[in-house]
């Protein structure tokens, strides 16, 4: 059994939230039992209720305070400039970045939606659609002003959020890459996609030693951590904001 969590409500409500996001992670959420998740923080089954109504509050909590911490974050980013070339890389650095650091939350997010009741799912997706409207707003922006060359905002929009999301398949930390030089790769793949140039192959000048990998180095995809007792993901919307691969790469050239 872990640790006894104490008193204080708020603390509590968070070491429970934890525990199910490392549970739902592991087993997923209809195998992760109400007492599994108590025993993991060290109070009666009973008890759990005095903090989350049922299981499907506790993933619906999750999985909106995921979304609004990746909205509030995302706008801080891309605030920081108005110029739209500046925001695409400010935006792309930033959900690469946030990506590589929560992806148990991003698991969750979003192949766990399908568990999610009708109305709590409504709240999510428009929570996703507001997240691809910032940038969809960045590319419709750019194009307006002759700097991008894009003609259907909204499909550049899935299929850059797809591409940078991709990045939850393959890595790790502690690989031939650092998260800089990987967040150099990706951005110029981005800013070379759409201001027509074709795209970069290669990280910005200043960071020595980041090389494409060869055709066919790619090592054999595993399956995400097992969900004992879960049926296999089905299949999920990647133009949704964030949205996880159901397939993850391990020991990639990263």
């Amino acid at each position: 059994m872990a640790r006894t969590i104490g008193s204080n409500g708020a603390r509590t409500a968070e070491a429970i939230r934890q525990a199910g996001v490392k549970l739902i992670y592991k087993h997923g959420y209809e195998a992760m039992s109400l007492r599994q998740l108590a025993a993991e923080v060290g109070l009666q089954s009973g008890s759990l209720y005095k903090y989350f109504e049922n299981k499907q509050m506790l993933l619906f909590d999750i999985v909106r305070e995921h979304m609004d911490d990746l909205i509030a974050k995302a706008e801080e980013a891309v605030g920081a400039s108005s110029d739209p070339m500046q925001q695409l890389e400010a935006f792309a650095a930033f959900h690469l970045r946030y990506h590589m650091t929560r992806m148990a939350h991003v698991f969750i997010a979003n192949m766990e939606i399908r568990s999610l009741e009708p109305d709590h799912r409504k709240v999510v997706v428009d929570q996703r659609q507001h997240y691809e409207g910032l940038l969809e707003d960045i590319l419709r922006r750019g194009a307006a002003a002759g700097v991008f060359s894009v003609s259907e905002p909204k499909v550049a929009t899935y299929a850059i959020i797809a591409m940078l999301t991709g990045i939850c398949m393959w890595y790790r930390p502690g690989g031939r890459l650092s998260q800089d030089e990987l967040v150099a790769v990706y951005t110029g793949l981005v800013l070379g996609g759409v201001t027509g140039v074709g795209p970069a192959l290669s990280a910005p000048a200043g960071l020595p030693g980041v090389t494409p990998e060869a055709p066919g180095t790619a090592p054999p995809a595993e399956l995400p951590p097992a969900k004992s007792g879960s049926a296999k993901p089905a299949a999920v919307k990647t133009s949704a904001a964030g949205s996880q691969p159901a397939k993850r790469r391990t020991n990639a050239p990263a």
